[in-house]
């Protein structure tokens, strides 16, 4: 007969302990050097002087200022500072992108969710809906140029069918040529959190508003707008971070004359401004933060998943 020594309870509690830190350590060591590193290098460096020849790496806050000149009143022609209005237009094109990809994202995951019964048909239509994104977002941005363009497709079409006299100037290097290329490059990033709330809410729940005698637009709007709000809170952030921060779409669809942070701060470096650039970047990431900061008021994701 053998017998087996009992386990020491300090060495296992000792092990427990030890276990999931050592497994976080890898995780913990990408974030800190390819995110906590680069952020503080950039907020270093916002506090910087610089000249036409050099950085100076002496602590001023000459770059937040610079920044911010001339905003504590309105200019000569009434108008706000570049800094404010280039803030708020960017957060028109963040807001005006965040409602519309809203709109289609919810229709799309509930179209996929409560109207397509077959996971491969569900399958199929996700990848059908994946297959512009094999491709560069600046080909796909390209490729509305020929069909907006004064002499587009759209623009014959409307005056082959005297819609139009004259070609439609606003179809494309306006704002809104560079709202539809952001529906179009980030619709996904809203269908796709929403989709997965909706596949995760318990059907008999939908049964027992039907059941007790509640309308399809009163069971959309009590339940399956309720139990989706985890997913339409991460589809936001999502677009609310690549927006404010983007600055290839702007420059492509509003063809260089259209005003963004990002645009403004892919300026700054290519005239080696960095520390000025350094400070537009802080102050865009705390502006992004309080946004995010909003969005989990309303919605408690902790709660909600």
């Amino acid at each position: 007969m053998t017998t087996t020594a009992p386990s020491d309870p300090t060495s296992a509690g000792t092990s427990r302990s030890v276990g999931p830190g050592l497994q976080a350590l890898p995780f913990a060591a990408v974030f800190v050097v390819f995110f906590l590193i680069p952020l503080g290098l950039v907020a270093m460096v916002s506090f910087w002087d610089f000249n036409e020849y050099a950085l100076l790496p002496t602590f001023t806050l000459r770059s937040y200022g610079k920044l911010w000149e001339g905003c504590s009143r309105l200019n000569e022609y009434g108008d706000l500072c570049v800094t404010v209005s280039t803030y708020l237009s960017t957060l028109r094109f963040a807001l005006g992108t965040w409602l519309l990809t809203l709109v289609l994202g919810f229709a799309l995951a509930y179209f996929l969710a409560f109207h397509v019964r077959s996971t491969a048909v569900q399958t199929l239509l996700f990848v059908i809906c994946t297959v512009p994104f094999w491709t560069s977002n600046v080909i796909r941005m390209i490729s509305w140029i020929p069909l907006l363009g004064r002499n587009g497709l759209v623009n014959q079409t409307l005056q082959a069918m005297h819609l139009t006299s004259q070609p439609l100037e606003w179809l494309l290097y306006s704002n809104f040529s560079v709202l539809l290329a952001y529906v179009h490059l980030y619709t996904m990033f809203m269908i796709v959190p929403i989709f997965n709330s909706m596949m995760r809410i318990d059907r008999s729940l939908i049964e027992a508003a039907r059941d007790a005698g509640a309308s399809t637009w009163q069971t959309l709007w009590n339940v399956i707008v309720p139990l989706s709000r985890s997913g339409i809170l991460i589809g936001s952030i999502f677009i609310f971070t690549i927006v404010m921060g983007d600055f290839v779409t702007v420059g492509v669809m509003g063809g260089q004359q259209i005003a963004s942070v990002g645009k403004m701060i892919q300026v700054q470096t290519s005239y080696l401004q960095f520390p000025l650039a350094a400070a537009n970047a802080m102050v865009l990431l705390l502006t992004v933060l309080m946004i995010i900061w909003g969005l989990t008021r309303v919605v408690d994701i902790r709660k909600e998943l």
